[in-house]
């Protein structure tokens, strides 16, 4: 499902960019421009290919630009992560959060990054986008367990720790989150009937992008301690 998800995710992409000056600002990421948004995505999605096909830590890309002709660039992109997160099936490869992961990690992480920036993509072009409600649920997942993960290695995630406040991500399609601020940092569990502090209620897609702050909480509804979810959001960029 993660491929399938990826290839659809990139052609939006690509589809949503088509036709946009490459100079034009990307209204969600004010320091890039269409072009600096097609690099990033078809650059780094190289980048994952080549660590799940060598195993190792690979360089970020710099300086790096996208072709003139961006959709078929973007595309042959997702297409060999994909083939390549397959051959590789559950090999062991360098990942950024400080231990070894299987390769599929790459596969699922380059994803939810692509769908955000499908996003981005169709709000600079001012049309309607839609995020599989299944694919949406996975990203907050993956969001949620990266926050966990990467403890050890953004600083600014140790403010996250706390003496057992909550925050109810509640979805109106019947999925929900439980984050705890626990004193060695956050945990959380999928639940869809346990009270918090703070609970944060709107679409799976609303939920997805209220956490990778593409929607403002004046998007969503949100009840009981708001200042525990905009201290959550100003410390989790990830």
């Amino acid at each position: 499902m993660h491929t399938d998800w990826l290839r659809d995710q990139t052609n939006a992409l690509a589809d949503a960019v088509s036709g946009l000056e490459p100079g034009k600002r990307v209204p969600t990421c004010p320091e890039w421009s269409v072009r600096d948004l097609v690099a990033h995505v078809g650059l780094i999605q190289r980048r994952a290919t080549l660590i799940v096909q060598t195993g190792e830590a690979v360089p970020f890309p710099s300086g790096g630009e996208a072709p003139d002709d961006w959709g078929p660039w973007l595309r042959e992109g997702a297409d060999e992560l994909a083939r390549a997160a397959d051959e590789a099936g559950e090999k062991e490869v360098w990942s950024f959060v400080g231990d070894k992961r299987p390769a599929s990690f790459w596969l699922r992480r380059m994803l939810h990054d692509t769908t955000i920036h499908a996003v981005d993509g169709a709000l600079t072009a001012e049309t309607s986008y839609d995020i599989p409600a299944g694919l949406a649920v996975d990203g907050i997942d993956e969001g949620l367990s990266l926050v966990r993960l990467m403890q050890g290695v953004i600083p600014g995630l140790a403010e996250l720790r706390g003496d057992g406040e909550t925050l109810l991500l509640s979805s109106t399609q019947g999925d929900g989150w439980l984050i705890t601020r626990n004193p060695d940092g956050p945990h959380w569990k999928r639940t869809v009937t346990d009270a918090a502090d703070v609970t944060v209620t709107g679409t799976v897609q609303q939920l997805l992008l209220v956490f990778y702050r593409r929607l403002s909480l004046d998007d969503v509804v949100v009840s009981g301690e708001r200042e525990l979810i905009t201290h959550w959001l100003a410390h989790t960029a990830l």
